[in-house]
């Protein structure tokens, strides 16, 4: 991210703005003493001109189908949830799609952006927040919502929970990643809760 941001002749204020994610925050990142959600991680990369694929390397996917026992699995470095890939990368594609295992105590920051998400529980039990309302989920409970509402989701149990995610993060990049905003005041406070 800092080689990125010094080849862009950014300062961590004016990334800070593009991103619409804190100047503390983002120092911590780039020390390597926080890690970004990928939603996070989805508003830097818009600030810093890349593709989130720029930090994370997951190998290309050139069909379609999935196989269970061949899904790309990985993590945003020092994070504690571990991604399990679904989609496809398709020229132009605006979805995707991910099983997310949810360690115990996680929880995200809360984040507001353009597009939708679906999540629905595949094992253990997520709290969901959006807009204000809390929603406790279990295996079979599914919810769609948009992204402008600010929302955020914990495992505040003592097990571990799967989810399947879909979305769609529209990101604008003529308007400037303004548009997408983190509630700033959570984000160390999640960030630290979410750390085993």
């Amino acid at each position: 991210m800092r080689r990125q941001r010094h080849r862009l002749s950014l300062t961590l204020q004016q990334l800070g703005e593009a991103s619409g994610v804190s100047v503390g925050y983002l120092s911590q990142v780039e020390r390597g003493r926080a890690t970004p959600s990928l939603g996070t991680l989805s508003q830097i990369a818009v600030a810093l001109q890349v593709e989130v694929s720029f930090f994370i390397h997951t190998p290309k996917t050139q069909d379609s189908l999935t196989r269970a026992d061949e899904r790309q699995r990985f993590a945003v470095s020092g994070s504690s949830i571990e991604y399990e890939k679904l989609g496809a990368d398709f020229p132009g594609h605006e979805l995707s799609s991910y099983i997310m295992n949810v360690p115990p105590g996680y929880a995200s920051e809360e984040v507001v952006h353009e597009g939708e998400e679906v999540i629905y529980i595949l094992e253990g039990e997520i709290v969901q927040v959006v807009d204000g309302g809390e929603h406790i989920m279990r295996p079979g409970d599914s919810l769609h919502y948009l992204g402008s509402s600010p929302h955020s989701w914990s495992n505040k149990t003592d097990k571990p929970a799967r989810m399947l995610w879909v979305g769609r993060m529209q990101y604008d990049l003529a308007a400037g990643a303004n548009r997408i905003r983190p509630n700033e005041g959570a984000l160390a406070t999640a960030f630290a809760s979410s750390r085993p």
